[in-house]
């Protein structure tokens, strides 16, 4: 049973940041309940983002289907939605219907741009509303175009956390109130927001504009990742003195070549020399001289390796469920531990469960999937 347990929460079943927020909150033990189309989906039962919930398929489209979610609402504590702004408005499911059922309702809303502004209407993806934000400019190597961090920092920093963070909060404030509220998760502003140290640092004169330049961009050479004598790469992160002298001194290298370790304009010779130094071992290699040190020293795992690592497996970072290697839940807590109750489900396939444990009648279910309005899958 998790932190979140007693709490019941409907998704709005979406794409990214949406299933994503869904997960970290029934990973911590909330009952979330998809309410996702009716469709056949022979990859569900491999999406890890989809896991620990039940599903209800609904026809939005239809009158009776859209009554069932406002009653669903009655009976929980929050909803969350990813559609563009004004959607859920028409389909008889905004803020205003379903608060208009449980006031104490708190309505997440999770968009690319935002609920109003110049572009809250237009399509977007992940890397454009990082690269509004200012965190796309920033990653890339000196002298070259930026470079997508796949689509972690907008869709699931900047977005699914951010609307999970933003759902606990409300939640914890109607409890004090009595009062629901909506939550306007964007991702062009939870991707800002995670920018604020790197404001602070141009505040302070200590970042400049060009990427891969500055301390923490690659610029510097103990900041960086490096290639191996197998093609591999190793990461190393020897920022403070005591760090960067460990690294100079297990990596043979010249004390008094690499003295000047913070001044940049010694940066670009010094990277290549400490390249050439790391091409000479295998990851491996580097691993059994430099892991587990205060080196600060990581080799770069594939998705297909991490799971494998020594520390991984000792901490259970990764667990299978059904068949399928997934992340843990996480963070982890002393008393209320996280956990996977199942895996992702088919659509449809807790239809009747849910339905019933919001008091539908049996007759008022079977009318439901008689009618098209919910659809049952096996």
């Amino acid at each position: 049973m998790g932190p979140l347990a007693g709490y019941r929460i409907i998704e709005l079943a979406g794409i990214g940041p949406g299933p994503f927020c869904g997960m970290m909150l029934s990973d911590m033990g909330a009952e979330v309940i998809r309410v996702e189309r009716p469709t056949k989906d022979a990859r569900r039962p491999r999406d890890v983002l989809a896991r620990n919930r039940k599903s209800l398929a609904v026809d939005l489209k239809r009158p009776e289907g859209v009554e069932a979610v406002l009653r669903l609402c009655e009976g929980a504590d929050a909803l969350f939605e990813g559609f563009r702004p004004g959607v859920t408005e028409r389909l008889g499911l905004g803020p205003d219907d379903c608060m208009g059922r449980n006031p104490k309702l708190v309505y997440g809303r999770m968009t690319g741009w935002g609920q109003e502004g110049p572009m809250a209407q237009a399509a977007g993806h992940d890397i454009n509303y990082i690269g509004l934000s200012g965190a796309l400019h920033a990653i890339g190597r000196a002298g070259e175009r930026p470079v997508p961090p796949l689509n972690l920092v907008g869709d699931f920093g900047g977005g699914g956390m951010y609307l999970a963070f933003g759902l606990v909060c409300g939640l914890l404030e109607a409890q004090r109130s009595g009062k629901g509220q909506v939550v306007d998760a964007a991702m062009v502003d939870g991707s800002a927001s995670l920018m604020s140290m790197f404001f602070s640092f141009a505040a302070q004169g200590g970042f400049k504009p060009e990427r891969g330049t500055n301390l923490l961009d690659g610029g510097a050479h103990f900041y960086d990742t490096y290639e191996t004598k197998d093609g591999k790469h190793i990461c190393i992160g020897s920022i403070e003195p005591q760090f960067y002298a460990l690294l100079v001194e297990k990596a043979g290298l010249d004390r008094e070549v690499f003295a000047p370790q913070m001044n940049p304009e010694h940066w670009p010779g010094l990277k290549s020399k400490l390249a050439e130094v790391f091409l000479s071992r295998s990851r491996d290699e580097w691993c059994e001289i430099m892991e587990g040190t205060d080196i600060c020293f990581a080799p770069v795992l594939s998705i297909f390796e991490a799971p494998e690592h020594p520390h991984n497996v000792a901490r259970k970072t990764f667990v299978e469920v059904e068949g399928l290697m997934q992340p843990a839940p996480a963070p982890r807590f002393s008393r209320t531990e996280p956990g996977i109750r199942n895996a992702a489900r088919v659509p449809g396939q807790d239809s009747e469960d849910v339905l019933r444990s919001f008091d539908f009648s049996d007759a008022e279910i079977d009318a439901l999937i008689t009618g098209g309005a919910v659809v049952k899958s096996s």
